[in-house]
């Protein structure tokens, strides 16, 4: 026993010893550009120029309307205490030097690959501006637009600014989740030396951050749109535009939102699944060495991939759901309350930035719930995390229909159907039980404590084969309930808001449609918090890859293993729930691209007969876009493990003293592989995500042009939306869902079940949990943030389709 601690330390001091053992990955030490600027700031300036902007924007919000003023307020409050919570976590301690030497090799990884990622990125959308506004300068315009005298140069450039703001909101929201979460993870590794009650408050607070940025910006972000564009072009003033219009000039913000998201997400996953499976198949599988060794070369590549393909990623992708939701809505809102001549429309219209305002009132509160030890000397018993969380979030939603049920009386109370408020509250309330419903659903489906994950655990003691079919099949059966779910929750909105009292000058009840958004944004009243618990597993994962590569004790390693499985378990629930929040957007997206052909071909346009040949030929065609697309995602990351597993294993034969401690891995050269190999396989599944249906709308309309159909290929896109929307939806569930579930049955084998790590069962295990990564972290994320690009893209093109 006395031979094996001494092996053991000598072991741990001959890692110690080795001089700069984690590298720096970049020459120089980065910062953005406008960090740069500030700095060289005198600090009075920069005061007076933050009191001079917020001057400005709260004069718009007074000048638009006492809701934006309320907006904008809420905002300002949340990003004041987003900083309060950095401080926090900022100023908790890093550990010893070997944590820290490892974080910065890592946060080097991140930045420096999310620096090239969206340079690239930043130059695709300043091309895809260009012709958006080519496209609209020679586009018509809708009879509203022209009677507001609305030239075709305005539209164009109001459009091209929104894509541009978007994409650039975008793209901080990723930056974001980034600069967090490579700071806070060397600190929860160094709490969890002491306690796992401070790890796990330290990585809330640090996701907690990240998420009140993102849901901030998005709200504020269209806010402050929408306000410059309501006092710029002196809306409701006579013979200007209408405010029920004005939403219509925001879609290019949720386009551009799009755009970078997608891109993110792709490039982000490619990478850390490239990494991930190649260090796990020559490190776990041929090497017999654990998760996170610091002799596998690929290891840092594999934590890097962290950062950059979940809180980076997800940070975006979050961001874009918001801004696609919110504008959805107040396009539905405003056609609505055309249609029934009310007489003030502004509550319909900006009620989900009230909603979201009031999400991050009460997702702090949630936060903010999650205590820490009092005293960290004394030894606590580990609680379970998810139980905390679970508290957290029950917290949030109690306070989510309160807060609901007030903003529907304040905003959507009118005159013509005093009680209508009443039915769209209950329409909030279905939105915030379908959350919670497929939170749960999430949770049974990947979580070991439950039966399909322990199933799927033992299916791998016979075997890789048997490991491989159960995964398949738990993924499969995984999309019946939350269908069931979506369905319900779709009906009865639909249902509560027909029936609310609202109806046109016919006589015809008109607030269905505005029922269903109201669900999805009662499904999206608790997104900081479920961002909150996202950002808190990729923080947790690379926690626990910190405390390993820094041989720390194995009781810490246990806690951090503890807060990674859970880490998983959010993962997948806040995937889940996002999905299914795309599902119920995409939905309002599909009829708010309806409204807007009717408005630009003033016709109506309010079904798609399939029947019509054409019609179906694009619903197949917007199906094998999904699956094109998963396919090419896959073998993105297929292709670049295998440059890391060839990387790998070169490094292992050329330098056999990295086993034993005598010579360091270049860990440089595999983050150097991935990231070439993440955005040069990023550009053909998200060129063909956008150009599909803009080429499919255009050859249509030619086709309907020498036809006689002139909506042709407007029905086409749609057609073509709506499969992809149902494909979408079902492949991203049977593909998130079979990913967590592989990872955490591999997981629970490690906690010591079926003979534990290095067992036959644990081998298979790793096998399923290699095929799990790309569905889980690569594919299946990105679809639903394509579904809801394409609904995005076909409203900007819309007029294109004419």
């Amino acid at each position: 026993m006395m031979m094996d601690e001494d092996v053991e330390q000598a072991s741990l001091m001959s890692f110690n010893d080795r001089p700069r053992a984690f590298p720096n990955m970049r020459s120089k030490t980065y910062s953005p550009l406008i960090f740069r600027i500030l700095r060289k700031l005198n600090v009075r300036v920069v005061s007076i120029i933050l009191l001079i902007c917020f001057g400005v924007i709260f004069y718009m919000g007074a000048s638009t309307s006492p809701i934006i003023l309320f907006v904008f307020t809420v905002c300002i409050f949340s990003f004041l205490l987003s900083i309060y919570l950095t401080k926090w976590v900022l100023a908790k301690d890093e550990g010893p030097p070997e944590m820290v030497q490892i974080s910065d090799a890592i946060r080097d990884g991140a930045e420096g690959f999310f620096r090239t990622q969206y340079s690239t990125i930043s130059k695709m959308a300043i091309l895809l501006a260009f012709v958006i506004l080519c496209i609209y300068l020679f586009r018509n315009l809708t009879p509203q637009q022209e009677a507001a005298g609305l030239g075709r140069a305005m539209s164009a450039y109001i459009t091209v600014a929104a894509f541009l703001l978007g994409a650039l909101c975008s793209g901080i929201a990723g930056y974001v989740g980034m600069w967090v979460s490579v700071r806070a993870n060397v600190r929860v590794s160094s709490a969890a030396r002491r306690s796992a009650r401070e790890a796990l408050q330290i990585a809330v607070r640090a996701g907690g951050f990240s998420a009140l940025v993102v849901v901030g910006m998005a709200v504020i972000g269209i806010a402050i749109l929408y306000s410059t564009f309501y006092v710029w072009l002196g809306v409701d003033s006579p013979g200007a535009m209408s405010v029920n219009d004005l939403p219509l000039l925001l879609v290019g913000y949720g386009f551009g939102a799009s755009f970078v998201a997608l891109f993110a997400q792709l490039g982000g996953g490619i990478y850390t699944k490239g990494a991930d499976v190649g260090a796990d198949l020559v490190g776990k599988v041929e090497q017999g060495i654990p998760e996170d060794d610091p002799r596998n070369p690929a290891v840092i590549a594999d934590l890097v991939g962290d950062n950059v393909g979940d809180c980076a990623a997800r940070g975006a992708d979050l961001f874009e759901s918001i801004a696609a939701e919110i504008i959805s809505a107040m396009i539905l809102g405003g056609t609505m309350a055309k249609k029934c001549k009310i007489e003030d429309p502004s509550g319909f219209i900006l009620f989900p930035l009230v909603v979201h305002s009031f999400d991050l009132v009460i997702s702090s509160v949630g936060i903010l719930s999650i205590k820490g030890t009092r005293d960290a000397s004394v030894k606590s018993p580990v609680e379970d995390p998810m139980a905390v969380l679970q508290k957290g979030y029950s917290l949030t939603i109690i306070l989510a229909v309160l807060t609901f049920g007030a903003s529907t009386r304040w905003l959507l109370y009118t005159e013509q159907a005093p009680s209508a408020w009443f039915s769209f509250a209950l329409c909030g309330l279905v939105g915030i039980i379908t959350a919670y419903a497929f939170v749960w659903i999430s949770k049974y489906y990947t979580d070991y404590k439950h039966e399909p994950v322990r199933t799927l655990a033992l299916a791998s003691s016979t075997g890789h084969g048997t490991n491989i079919i159960a995964g398949v099949s738990l993924g499969l059966e995984s999309t019946a309930l939350p269908v069931l779910v979506i369905s319900v929750a779709i009906i009865s909105a639909y249902w509560l808001g027909n029936t609310s009292g609202l109806v046109d000058e016919n006589g015809i009840p008109t607030g269905g449609l505005f029922g269903t958004a109201v669900a999805t944004m009662g499904m999206l009243s608790t997104a900081a918090y479920v961002l909150t618990m996202d950002m808190f597993g990729p923080i947790a994962d690379n926690a626990g890859g910190i405390v390993e590569m820094s041989q720390q004790p194995e009781s810490v390693r246990e806690i951090t293993d503890l807060l990674d499985a859970v880490g998983n378990t959010t993962k997948a629930t806040t995937k889940g729930f996002a999905i299914g929040s795309a599902a119920l957007a995409s939905f309002l997206l599909f009829s708010a691209y309806m409204d807007e052909v009717s408005a630009f071909a003033s016709v109506s346009f309010k079904e798609v007969d399939i029947a019509i040949p054409e019609v179906f030929v694009g619903g197949l065609l917007g199906s094998m876009l999904i699956f094109l697309f998963s396919a090419w995602a896959c073998a993105a990351v297929g292709r670049t493990a295998q440059e890391v597993v060839n990387e790998v294993r070169r490094q292992f034969i050329e330098r056999p003293g990295i086993m034993e401690y005598k010579e360091k891995p270049d860990y440089s050269r595999c983050v150097a592989i991935v990231a070439s190999a993440a955005l040069r396989e990023m550009i053909k599944p998200g060129a063909l995500a956008i150009a599909s249906p803009i080429v499919v709308g255009l050859v249509f309309r030619i086709l309907g042009y020498y036809t006689g159909q002139p909506l042709l290929g407007a029905k086409v896109v749609a057609s073509m939306l709506m499969f992809a929307t149902v494909c979408g939806i079902l492949m991203a569930l049977f593909l998130n869902t079979a990913g967590g579930a592989w990872d955490n049955a591999k997981k629970y084998i490690e906690t010591g079940a079926l003979g534990g790590k290095g067992s036959e069962a644990h081998k298979a295990a790793v096998t399923g949990d290699t095929v799990g990564d790309p569905f889980k972290d690569t594919a299946g994320p990105s679809i639903h943030v394509l579904i809801k690009m394409l609904a995005t893209i076909t409203l900007v093109m819309a007029p294109v389709f004419l």
